[in-house]
């Protein structure tokens, strides 16, 4: 019996290749068996909700007020919204900011759940947390993306739900780098310890610099975990994703497009004046004019497996350019500074060296060394290109 390894992130095709033969695979650990194949998850099951159409939930970043929560809930309950979200516990990135009000705002949530009629979901991050949530009555649990790249918390909070209410819907958030492997593990841990209801949420990965997106979202890992588990429930959080309410429409018309199972959505009844997160927040009525706007295509054709292998090829072109562009950009500083200091624009001792060790990597990588010669001679050509345009500008 062959056991799991650590996948590398390329070559994808390889690697998506091999997860079948991963989903079949049984590992031991402490020499307690556990199998990884999920194969019986649940549907979510949230009453109220109809899981044939997309999901929605949308609720505020953060549970500030009773005030706040009730009358974002009406406008929600408004529109049709059947799940009410709101973060109880609220982890910052810097000690300072607000934390959430804590377990003062539960009774908030039951409130919502008697005067309008919605489900409630909130996140956890310790097995506290798990108790506290569980027996004030929140239907929904979700796990954000910092607690899901801790293992640790992972196996304690599996374990507590497990031990309080093991029927309970639980969404899990992608860890905040791009790793499927521990979002998978993550989701592994849970249904190891009995919690079969069971999806995620793609929120997009954290990205360093001066971004588009808050949170790149890297499409192809969400879709490479819809080929490994068809079953398995993912909705798209194009709050986190954008990190601004204008990109939200669009973002969320992507998931769709992409066969995602729903959306959560961040909506507040005062955008501007939120304690967190005030600029990826809509007001319900934005939020409905988004959700009329949304084109619900239907299933895709038999062929699902190819049509998702070459919406990642898609987005892998996309981030190709992205990168390309960036390192044009270097290139331009570069060649700023050797038109400056009166530097050579060609070196071929450093192409030379480029060549060389790219090569070397492409090969180790599954790659021939003619194809790679190709790409980066042609890069080099635009890099010089560039550098040789800023060379003959003259100082005004």
């Amino acid at each position: 019996m062959r056991l799991s390894g650590v996948y590398q992130s390329y070559p994808l095709i390889g690697k998506i290749i091999r997860s079948y033969n991963h989903d079949t695979q049984i590992c031991i650990t402490n020499n307690s068996p556990f199998v990884q194949n999920m194969k019986e998850i649940l549907p979510l099951a949230i009453e109220g909700s109809d899981l044939s159409k997309p999901i929605i939930i949308s609720g505020p970043c953060s549970a500030e007020t009773r005030e706040q929560v009730l009358e974002t809930a009406r406008r929600l309950a408004r529109i049709g919204v059947r799940i009410f979200r709101a973060g109880i516990w609220k982890p910052r990135t810097k000690p300072g900011g607000f934390e959430g009000v804590g377990e003062i705002g539960l009774p908030w949530l039951n409130e919502v759940k008697e005067t309008t009629g919605m489900k409630t979901a909130t996140e956890v991050a310790t097995p506290l947390h798990v108790e506290t949530a569980v027996k004030a009555g929140i239907d929904l649990l979700w796990i954000g993306a910092r607690t899901t790249a801790n293992p640790f918390a992972m196996q304690e909070i599996a374990e507590a739900i497990a031990a309080l209410q093991p029927d309970i819907p639980v969404l899990v958030k992608n860890p905040v780098n791009p790793d499927l492997e521990l979002w998978i593990g993550a989701l592994q841990r849970l249904y190891n310890a009995g919690v079969r209801r069971l999806g995620v949420i793609h929120r997009g990965f954290s990205t360093y610099g001066l971004q588009t997106y808050r949170n790149h979202p890297q499409w192809r890992i969400p879709l490479e975990l819809r080929i490994r588990y068809p079953h398995l429930p993912i909705i798209c959080d194009p709050s986190h994703i954008g990190g601004k309410r204008e990109l939200i429409a669009s973002l969320s018309q992507q998931a769709l497009d992409m066969g995602l199972d729903g959306l959560i959505i961040e909506s507040h009844c005062n955008p501007d004046s939120a304690w967190s997160d005030a600029a990826q927040q809509v007001t319900p009525e934005s939020l409905n004019v988004i959700l009329d706007s949304l084109v619900y295509r239907s299933t895709p054709a038999p062929a699902e497996n190819l049509t998702q292998l070459r919406r990642q090829i898609d987005q892998l072109d996309n981030e190709l350019l992205d990168i390309l562009a960036k390192r044009m950009n270097v290139s331009r500083e570069i060649g700023e500074y050797k038109r400056t200091h009166n530097i050579p624009i060609v070196q071929s001792g450093r192409f030379g060296d480029i060549m060389s060790s790219r090569v070397m990597a492409a090969r180790s990588l599954g790659m021939s060394e003619e194809f790679m010669r190709t790409v980066f001679s042609a890069i080099h050509e635009e890099s010089v290109r560039v550098q040789l345009m800023l060379g003959n500008k003259t100082d005004s």
